[in-house]
């Protein structure tokens, strides 16, 4: 019994030893360590249109070699790293961001991630931001988006009256993008591009022919204008178009009733 006692104790001791050298040996072999002088950078006012860039610096303090996997970003902006992908103990490396304010405005930020074998951040977050000032400029806007054309017959063309709006300090251009529709403003052809002062509106008369289709009809126009906030819009427009045949059958079917 006791010689068995003194076994297991002689196993405990020997397991505790092991565990120690691998401890020992994992601390000897070292561990990479990311450390970025600044995770954020904010570029303060800047006018629209502009393409900022900056270098997010980080150095290794460990003491094994740092490898950088991948650097991604949010959408609308690039980020690279500049340097190379293997930092040793004590050096530098750079990730040089880019972003492009075109088509945005107000405050934005965008976000950075780099992944790297650092036990302890893997997955590191960089983030930038900017105020973007937004000069005079045409503002479009739609009335409505989605349109509902209801009952048509067979043959007959659908219609829908869009107003196209500019609410914006500088003159609106606009031109509309259809396979088949005629676009109409007063009773005439709508001139390419369509002009709209700041502050006033156009009403489009959309004309779109069934070519003897039927069933349930759904089309989109596409409508691009000068608003570099909003270059491409679309307008929804849905009917059901009726066969004069079916037509007449359900008058047929019906017509006591609406009497």
């Amino acid at each position: 019994m006791k010689r068995h006692q003194m076994d297991k104790r002689a196993l405990a001791a020997v397991v505790l030893v092991g565990a120690l050298l691998v401890v020992n040996t994992a601390l000897a072999a070292g561990q990479p360590k990311i450390k970025f002088k600044e995770t954020s950078w904010n570029f303060g006012k800047v006018k629209q249109g502009a393409v900022l860039s900056h270098e997010f610096v980080f150095a290794n303090e460990g003491d094994a070699t740092l490898i950088i996997q991948k650097v991604s970003t949010s959408c609308g902006c690039t980020a690279a790293l500049v340097s190379a992908d293997k930092i040793q103990p004590g050096k530098e490396g750079r990730v040089e961001i880019k972003f492009d304010t075109r088509g945005y405005g107000g405050p934005v930020s965008k976000l950075i991630y780099v992944d790297s074998n650092d036990p302890e951040e893997t997955h590191r977050q960089l983030e930038v931001a900017a105020d973007i000032e937004i000069p005079p400029s045409p503002k479009i806007d739609l009335d409505p988006y989605n349109y509902d054309a209801g009952l048509a017959v067979e043959g007959e063309e659908i219609k829908a009256n869009l107003r196209v709006i500019n609410k914006g300090e500088l003159e609106l251009k606009v031109e509309f993008n259809h396979r088949s529709a005629t676009f109409l403003s007063g009773g005439k052809p709508v001139s390419v591009p369509l002009k709209i002062a700041a502050g006033k509106e156009v009403t489009v008369e959309v004309r779109i022919p069934t070519q003897n289709k039927t069933g349930v009809v759904r089309e989109y126009i596409l409508i691009k204008s000068n608003d570099s906030m909003r270059t491409t819009l679309s307008m929804y427009l849905s009917g059901y178009i009726i066969s004069r045949d079916k037509l007449k059958e359900l008058f047929d079917r019906y017509k006591d009733s609406l009497r």
